[in-house]
Formats: C-alpha cells, structure tokens, sequence
C-alpha cells in the first residue's frame, strides 16, 4: 500500500510529497482545504506549512488531515502493484463535481 513518507510545503497549497515506493509527486490541495477544519489552514498560510506526515499522510495541529489515496491518486487507488501515481495533480473537492443523475 503506497503511502505518504515526506512532506515539503511549497507557494500557496502546494506540496511535495515522498512516497514510500520512492517516488516524488506534487499536489495543489487549494480545492480540498474546504470545510470548518480546514478553515485555520486557509486563513493562514503559517498554519498551513505547518503540515507534517503520521500514519502515512498529511496531519495538521488542530485534527485535520487528508485521505491518502486522495493525495496519492485523486481517489481510490488503482489495482496493481505496478501502477505509478501522476507526477503533478491539483486535487478537486468533490463538491465541486458536476451532479449527475443516478
């Protein structure tokens, strides 16, 4: 199960994350910060590179953190074990998505 080892913060919502398979990617979060825990992140980008790695994802002071195959892959991870995740992505809130009629 890939996972989260390191994490660098970059301008703006931006980070460069190291993952246990080795592999370095970057991730523009600025869309999924969204909702009342995200909230002290968003007004202050100090809080924000205060970002740090437990459990193989993004922990910040205050409770809030991320779903790692979010990060990773932009939603479930893919099945197998070869799959190498996208070097750039800019992460979209699925509040965001188009409705679609089910």
């Amino acid at each position: 199960m890939l996972r989260v080892r390191r994490v660098l913060a970059l301008d703006g919502f931006r980070v460069r994350l190291t993952l246990t398979s080795g592999d370095v990617v970057e991730r523009d979060l600025t869309d999924v910060l969204w909702g009342p825990v995200f909230e002290p992140l968003r007004a202050d980008l100090a809080r924000f590179r205060e970002v740090s790695v437990e459990a193989g994802t993004l922990v910040w002071a205050g409770g809030a953190d991320l779903d790692p195959d979010v990060l990773i892959w932009g939603g479930p991870a893919p099945h197998g074990s070869d799959a190498h995740p996208p070097r750039y992505l800019k992460l979209e809130s699925p509040r965001s998505a188009p409705m679609t009629a089910g």
